[in-house]
């Protein structure tokens, strides 16, 4: 935890959240968010690894009732300071791999939008998934995050020239595939991964979308983009956001998925 936590007291996450470019990550999340609320502010969310509260304040704001469990205090001392005391939310500091305090099928939807990120073997990654499904009702939905692999092969170890030291360091499978550790900060993933692990839990795939496509390949580009320009890269995006091809392709994805 000590490496996660030094990362986000140092980071400026609300900056990237903010950006641009940050910012298509989350109206594509909203937009299928709000798909599987469809407006019905009696249905009740439970985001695991909360972080600054981008998502659990503004759905908060809207009238659903939202417990945000995030792990480190750094992130939890913004999000609580974006608070009047109006909105329907409870705060909690908690780890996703240990709901116990949650019982079965408590919530309408669950979010799990940044755990997934910082778990470096299957079983913790298996183990949050299945709390996450256990603390969600029967045909309720739940919305997992994901790093991918392709893009930091292309950016970080080839496209900034870091391709000895990853070598050297043993950080790349005979397959391209990325071997991360705790100090590295972000876990990678593959469809195929993604899938091995829906497998290992009672639900069923609605859709698994590509949460920023192409953007983070060109940040300056958008960051950049005048008003106009901008809205039209959201209509691109979100209507190939959900094209199979195109999901390895981009840095994060958003797995949507029902209990059975």
């Amino acid at each position: 935890m000590d490496f996660l936590e030094n990362y986000y007291n140092n980071y400026d996450e609300e900056g990237r959240l903010l950006s641009p470019h940050g910012r298509v990550e989350y109206i594509t999340t909203q937009k299928y968010i709000h798909e599987a609320l469809g407006g019905d502010t009696r249905k009740t969310i439970l985001e695991i690894g909360a972080g600054t509260g981008r998502y659990s304040v503004a759905l908060a704001r809207e009238g659903y009732p939202v417990t945000a469990v995030e792990l480190i205090e750094h992130n939890l001392e913004l999000l609580r300071s974006k608070l009047d005391g109006t909105e329907p939310i409870r705060v909690l500091q908690g780890n996703a791999l240990d709901l116990s305090r949650f019982e079965d099928g408590s919530f309408d939807l669950t979010l799990v939008l940044g755990p997934m990120y910082h778990l470096y073997t299957r079983e913790d990654k298996l183990r949050a998934l299945s709390e996450a499904v256990r603390v969600t009702r029967p045909g309720g939905r739940i919305m997992v995050a994901y790093c991918m692999n392709e893009p930091t092969v292309v950016q970080y170890v080839f496209g900034l020239g870091h391709l000895r030291e990853i070598l050297g360091a043993n950080m790349l499978t005979e397959d391209w595939h990325c071997i991360s550790r705790p100090e590295d900060l972000f876990e990678l993933v593959r469809p195929e991964d993604i899938a091995e692990l829906d497998a290992a839990v009672p639900v069923r795939r609605i859709k698994l979308i590509a949460s920023d496509g192409a953007t983070n390949y060109m940040r300056e580009l958008i960051d950049a983009m005048d008003e106009e320009t901008y809205a039209k890269w959201i209509e691109y995006h979100l209507t190939v956001c959900e094209r199979q091809d195109l999901i390895g392709a981009s840095h994060h994805t958003l797995d949507i998925l029902q209990k059975l």
